[in-house]
């Protein structure tokens, strides 16, 4: 039996995941000791709706776990909840925004390795069959060469988690699954309540559009002669998919990206705000651990 913890409860997966665990057979190897939240009513509910423990304090199960599941909605809570579990070095996932600092991300990742901890999470949108469909598309090079894009997601610029940094992710991990990780820069412009994107690569742009409170999601991509694009709706498989690959961790397999792929979303996502409030071009910044 693998035994866990969820740290920060307070958005849909944390829901999700337990659903999966307590109804899908492929799961029953699973066991959650506790689900911890700093806000109590989202904890509350869990524990009426599946029976589990909800703990006092988030770092009460170290040494007692064989992974940790993080889901906090504010960002700035994740590396404060896998600080003391990482010298463990138990599996860990990560939900979006990894983390809303760039120093966070880094320290983590840094952590992560020295302790060999094997890390997956980030945006549900990465594991939808389209996004990976058009990602296989670009690597194979269907159609020619990738010419550009075209990526639309929601964010909510006045929430209590982070504001930007909440949604905001979504696009960015879209736009880094299909096109690459790392973008040399970006131009950002705000026009109303959309946020008009340019992602910039080496040999092409790819154009990103974010819209305030306003939940579509959309993936296009041009190649030299052709060009596929689909509305993404929404699906709760995402979750399952996500949870198999940490599931999988859990009996095992390797990390499905390396730590520097793994918060590259991060920087470019920081990037983009800055090109907001700069009014000018950013540079992304690349990592080597």
């Amino acid at each position: 039996m693998k035994k866990i913890v969820i740290l920060g409860c307070e958005n849909s997966h944390a829901d999700a995941f337990l659903k999966l665990i307590t109804t899908k057979e492929e799961y029953s190897d699973v066991q959650v000791l506790g689900v911890y939240s700093d806000e109590q009513e989202p904890a509350s509910k869990l524990k009426e709706k599946y029976n589990v423990k909800v703990m006092d304090n988030f770092d009460e199960a170290v040494g007692q776990v064989d992974g940790v599941v993080i889901t906090a909605r504010h960002g700035l809570n994740h590396l404060k909840y896998a600080l003391p579990y990482i010298k463990s070095g138990v599996p860990m996932f990560i939900d979006k925004p990894i983390t809303t600092l760039n120093s966070d991300a880094v320290k983590m990742m840094q952590l992560m390795k020295e302790s060999g901890v094997k890390v997956s999470g980030g945006s549900s949108l990465q594991c939808d069959s389209l996004v990976q469909q058009l990602k296989a598309e670009a690597i194979n090079e269907i159609g020619g060469k990738t010419i550009g894009g075209y990526v639309r997601a929601p964010f909510q610029s006045v929430n209590n988690y982070g504001n930007f940094s909440f949604y905001a992710p979504h696009l960015v991990e879209m736009v880094c699954s299909i096109f690459g990780r790392y973008p040399i820069s970006v131009t950002s412009r705000q026009n109303g309540g959309q946020i008009h994107i340019l992602f910039h690569y080496a040999e092409f742009d790819c154009v990103g559009l974010l819209c305030d409170n306003n939940y579509q999601y959309y993936a296009c991509r041009m190649a030299e002669k052709s060009s596929r694009g689909f509305e993404i709706p929404s699906n709760s498989d995402w979750f399952n998919k996500e949870f198999k690959t940490y599931h999988d961790m859990l009996n095992g397999s390797a990390q499905p990206m390396s730590y520097e792929d793994f918060i590259a979303p991060v920087f470019v996502m920081n990037a983009i705000e800055e090109s907001l409030n700069e009014h000018k071009e950013i540079c992304v910044p690349k990592i080597e651990l």
